[in-house]
């Protein structure tokens, strides 16, 4: 079933404290370059948007095991836009819990940890 739902943003510091805990799933939508040049939040996963709709369909041999496990997913890139397009486009394949976390800048405003 489609979700209508606007794309709604995902508190970073909800989101730092539900990833400490494993409840959700964060996924890096920013490319190789973004990540190798700030890092990235600790515990995320890297997708590039490119790659995301693969990763993410359950048709695709290539979709990831977290797109299955059942829970939400937080989406951030730079800056929160191409975050926001992911979401749309997770929903529109049927993922209701795709949340909109922004850029990288809020998860670390947060209190969130990044790797190198």
């Amino acid at each position: 079933m489609q979700s209508t739902a606007p794309s709604v943003a995902y508190d970073p510091f909800h989101a730092v404290k539900m990833a400490e805990t494993g409840d959700i799933t964060v996924i890096d939508i920013r490319e190789h370059a973004e990540v190798q040049a700030s890092g990235k939040a600790k515990g995320a996963i890297h997708v590039p948007l490119a790659a995301l709709r693969m990763k993410a369909d359950p048709a695709s041999p290539e979709q990831l095991p977290e797109f299955r496990n059942g829970k939400p997913v937080v989406i951030y890139c730079a800056s929160g836009g191409r975050s926001q397009m992911a979401v749309r486009m997770l929903r529109q394949m049927g993922l209701d819990e795709v949340y909109n976390l922004g850029g990288l800048g809020h998860w670390e405003m947060a209190g969130g940890a990044i790797t190198r």
